[in-house]
């Protein structure tokens, strides 16, 4: 994929992924590294009508299957239209959320098979993953509290139960000490100036170790 790095950031609801993406994404521009911003589901005009029913439509009744497959169909229409010929440009792509995200979502917290999720993993991605991903780890009760203090209307998931929260926070730190090379685990707890500081010293140590030898 010439040059360019595919970056994703995880995390659970209030973990902050939109302010660290801002910041990431200046980051990346002041050391003139092309970036591209994404999101998942999303980044396609199909992405994000799928995303749009996912995330907002209250009324449908959705199963957990066609969850699954709702969130593959979007993420193979991303990679085709956009992840790869960007990454084959020698640009950065930089992902809010990605496979991660599904294991621990529809995964952990929907009860869908491992299994059944890595099929659809391989027929959709190929040997496609992310160079590295950060995922901003928060406890359950402060990011709930941070996500009711936006004021804004909670999105289906936002709505789940605390069971459910918790299912998807384990699941990414468990993900995390199995894909310790790949995903690094960012204490998200603290004031937004620490969590970058953190975030920095991962950049940094990626980049680093891209540099040919």
């Amino acid at each position: 994929m010439s040059n360019g790095a595919f970056i994703t950031v995880e995390g659970s609801d209030g973990a902050g992924k939109t302010t660290q993406l801002d910041f990431i994404e200046s980051w990346l521009a002041a050391r003139r590294i092309e970036v591209v911003r994404t999101r998942e589901p999303g980044g396609t005009e199909v992405g994000e009508i799928l995303r749009n029913i996912l995330l907002n439509e209250t009324g449908l009744s959705i199963s957990n299957e066609t969850e699954l497959l709702m969130v593959f169909a979007a993420r193979q229409q991303h990679l085709q239209e956009l992840i790869l010929p960007t990454l084959e440009l020698g640009k950065w792509v930089l992902c809010d959320r990605f496979t991660d995200a599904t294991y621990a979502y529809q995964g952990a917290g929907r009860g869908i098979e491992e299994e059944r999720i890595a099929i659809l993993e391989k027929w959709v991605q190929k040997d496609v993953q992310p160079d590295l991903t950060l995922v901003l780890d928060v406890d359950v009760t402060i990011g709930q509290r941070r996500s009711e203090s936006r004021g804004s209307r909670p999105d289906r998931f936002e709505r789940e139960a605390s069971d459910f929260k918790l299912a998807v926070r384990s699941s990414y730190l468990d993900r995390g000490e199995k894909n310790a090379k790949r995903i690094r685990v960012v204490d998200a707890s603290g004031s937004i100036e620490s969590v970058q500081q953190s975030i920095v010293r991962e950049l940094k140590d990626f980049i680093r170790r891209r540099e040919p030898v």
